[in-house]
């Protein structure tokens, strides 16, 4: 088609006035650097959003089953009627409590989680996250009167303990004498330390074995809760595996899942990846005005030429396309480049690890890279749409040129 001929010369024509080739090549840098600048930001928020999902999911289950009135007394009939159920992979009781931890060189106050060691690997990270000693440490003879426990590494550096120290946990709530209430205190074990990137569950997260924590709260064979996982595949219909676990054991258990857990969280960053994409889809905004005023130059430089053209026969339509091809030119060649060179600069970032981040500020020690192949298609299609846009006005100027009134 000779509209493609006259455009493509148009591009490669060496113009009277240098600062149109400027614009354009300012043009085609601007989307570039937009299209880049988004691929790299979405891919940040992504992995940022899905490095923290799985360290969350690392120290939590999928879905937390609970029953009305806080305890669970048949927890291993309950655990074993909930792996029956449809795309769930596994469970595990466990016990929560708050209460203090002391050492010899200080004190804090930490999360006491009970687990059973022989159903929570494959429910919990914990095994994967160990550092020094295992989760089978927990398991030791009854008559043990010195219980293991687990320390997050945060927590251990600043109680400053290792494998093998000896901490006593110090409950508040202990039995009312006429001296008033009396802590209970109990010296544990340390068998072995974990880290599980974050530092809030690092720095106030401790484990022990559920018969050892009910011991030290007095509390009888009960647990607090039945921890679960589901398949990968369901991961984000979770909510779905929780209402079938609810109607299998009755209106007295809540189901709650991992998602309605974290509602909030990962709303905050669904609204700060979509408000940072439009900020940033501003560079490729400015980017198509420059588009528009550099056709608009050429259509005032080329005005005898297409009065010509439209003498020979050429029609207002064709002489549109001429010019709409040359936005389209640009906008092709910026969204190309931009996203082969925001693909690379993922790929270097993510390989190479540039940028460290501090871990007691943010949930992973690198900046994490996630491209997911939706984000990158929006962007993309985008760009185009955005610089398209912006050629309908100059060549609908360039076809409302009239041969008689410019040659004249």
């Amino acid at each position: 088609m000779f509209e493609w001929f006259v455009s493509l010369r148009y591009l490669r024509a060496q113009h009277k006035q240098k600062f149109i080739s400027l614009i354009s090549f300012i043009s085609v840098a601007g989307i570039t650097m937009g299209v880049m600048a988004l691929i790299v930001v979405l891919a940040v928020y992504s992995g940022f959003t899905n490095g923290l999902r799985d360290q969350i999911l690392g120290i939590n289950s999928h879905i937390i089953v609970q029953k009305l009135g806080g305890i669970i007394p048949d927890y291993t009939l309950v655990r074993d009627r909930i792996v029956t159920v449809d795309d769930v992979t596994g469970a595990t009781p466990y016990l929560y409590t708050q209460t203090l931890i002391s050492g010899p060189h200080g004190g804090t106050g930490v999360v006491l989680r009970g687990i059973d060691p022989t159903t929570a690997p494959g429910v919990i990270a914990l095994p994967e996250q160990m550092v020094e000693g295992t989760i089978d440490d927990l398991l030791q003879e009854k008559d043990s009167r010195v219980p293991n426990i687990i320390l997050g590494i945060a927590m251990a550096s600043d109680l400053r303990v290792s494998v093998g120290d000896k901490i006593r946990l110090i409950s508040p709530s202990g039995p009312l004498t006429p001296m008033g209430i009396i802590p209970k205190i109990k010296t544990c074990r340390i068998s072995g330390i974990f880290e599980s990137g974050m530092y809030e569950y690092d720095s106030s997260i401790a484990y022990m074995s559920i018969p050892d924590v009910q011991s030290f709260l007095e509390s009888g064979d009960v647990v607090h809760g039945i921890e679960v996982t589901v398949l990968e595949k369901e991961l984000n219909r979770a909510d779905r595996v929780a209402k079938k676990i609810v109607a299998l054991l009755g209106r007295s258990f809540v189901a709650k899942d991992w998602m309605s857990m974290n509602r909030n969280l990962f709303a905050a960053f669904k609204l700060e990846k979509i408000g940072m994409f439009i900020c940033v889809a501003l560079i490729i905004l400015v980017a198509a005005l420059n588009i528009v005023s550099a056709l608009v130059m050429v259509v005032m430089e080329k005005d005898k030429d297409i009065a010509i053209l439209k003498s020979m026969g050429a029609t207002s339509g064709s002489i549109m396309k001429i010019f709409f091809y040359q936005g389209l030119v640009i906008g092709v060649l910026g969204t190309f480049l931009g996203v082969a060179g925001g693909l690379g600069l993922c790929e270097l970032l993510s390989r190479y690890k540039f940028i460290e981040l501090p871990s007691n500020v943010y949930p992973m020690n690198t900046l994490p890279i996630k491209v997911l192949p939706m984000d990158v298609t929006i962007i993309a299609v985008s760009a185009l749409v955005i610089t398209l846009s912006a050629t309908i006005y100059p060549s609908w100027k360039a076809s409302r040129i009239k041969p008689a009134e410019v040659l004249s």
